[in-house]
């Protein structure tokens, strides 16, 4: 079937009455684009139908024209007509003086590494430079904190705390997937620092070996936006949460045992922590993992989690705060408990 085109220059004299779709990858499109377009790469037309603009002819752009034509019978099986290719793309555009867009709050470097998160609305290229600029403590380098650093190193965090206190050993290799037998014996924050940088050697990595305690915690956890707590003792996490509380940094609470697991965030001002367990249970009612076991991927599974809660807390997407995720290794299941700020909590009343 034949395609209808439409070259630049009349395109550009009548933009008004036009929808302008640039169907190149968003690396191209970040580098230099025509304003008011909407960039949906040729892949992903059929699964993003619902942004495809309507209601006035479009004029479907690309680099050179090829990559536009064939997008046009994509979109005529999924219903859409007036559609015209734009002749020589936006090569012809910018070879006929037309105006552009040049630039973007990426490098052509962070744009490759960080593609897959720039192609998604919700993302995008901005969405992606608040990564950059953010920063998140994850405090405990064990079960839960290995995954959940490693891929908020992999996103892109700008600065990555990992605070922790204890050595590697070899039991921890069935789960703490951040250190290898070569690291058994040295500190974790150093062999999760390493391991870090070697994932992301672009990102800033902030070790901190150190046991958090009442007279360090809030200047250790001061000047970070998100706070991932996946240390095992109550203690530890009461004063994490005190802390962050008086600080008001949103914490990304996630616990493990046996085959289950469970993850909130407790926002600034509440409900936190202490809301959710004004005091510690007796020993023989909450045994740590050492004495009642764990199954080895379970901490991939919430450590992942409390990482995607930290990535949408940055990105201003919803979030488990005011809900309690409940996992079920065993029967594969997730369900949910509302979460609600207690009156007189000593925490965040």
């Amino acid at each position: 079937m034949e395609v209808d085109t439409v070259t630049p220059t009349e395109l550009h004299d009548e933009l008004e009455q036009w929808s302008v779709l640039d169907v190149r990858e968003p690396s191209e499109v970040a580098g230099i684009s025509i304003e008011g377009a909407t960039a949906i790469p040729l892949g992903d037309l059929s699964h993003r139908i619902a942004e495809l603009p309507q209601g006035r002819p479009i004029a479907v752009l690309c680099e050179t024209g090829v990559r536009s034509a064939q997008a046009i019978p994509t979109l005529r099986k999924l219903g859409f007509s007036g559609l015209f290719n734009v002749s020589g793309g936006i090569k012809a555009w910018q070879a006929a003086g037309l105006p552009v867009m040049l630039g973007g709050p990426l490098d052509a470097h962070q744009l490759d590494r960080y593609a897959r998160h720039v192609a998604l609305p919700s993302v995008g290229a901005a969405g992606q430079l608040a990564l950059l600029q953010a920063s998140v403590l994850v405090v405990g380098a064990g079960g839960l904190g290995s995954p959940a650093a490693l891929y908020l190193a992999a996103a892109g965090i700008g600065r990555l705390g990992l605070c922790d206190f204890d050595v590697v050993e070899r039991s921890n290799l069935q789960r703490q997937i951040l250190h290898s037998t070569d690291t058994v014996g040295t500190s974790k924050v150093a062999s999760g620092a390493a391991r870090l940088k070697e994932l992301n050697p672009e990102i800033e990595i902030v070790a901190i070996d150190a046991a958090l305690s009442n007279q360090n915690a809030e200047p250790v956890l001061a000047g970070y936006d998100v706070i991932i707590d996946g240390t095992d003792s109550f203690e530890t996490r009461y004063v994490i949460n005190d802390a962050a509380q008086k600080l008001g940094i949103p914490v990304v609470h996630g616990s493990i045992l046996r085959f289950e697991g469970q993850v909130t965030v407790f926002p600034p001002n509440g409900p936190c922590y202490r809301c959710l367990f004004p005091v510690a249970p007796p020993p023989e009612l909450a045994p740590n993992c050492s004495t009642a076991g764990v199954l080895g991927v379970l901490p991939g599974v919430i450590g992942s989690m409390q990482a995607t809660e930290a990535i949408k807390l940055i990105l201003g997407l919803p979030t488990l705060v005011g809900r309690l995720a409940l996992y079920d290794a065993l029967e594969q299941t997730v369900d949910h408990l509302s979460v609600r700020k207690s009156p007189g909590c000593p925490g965040c009343s």
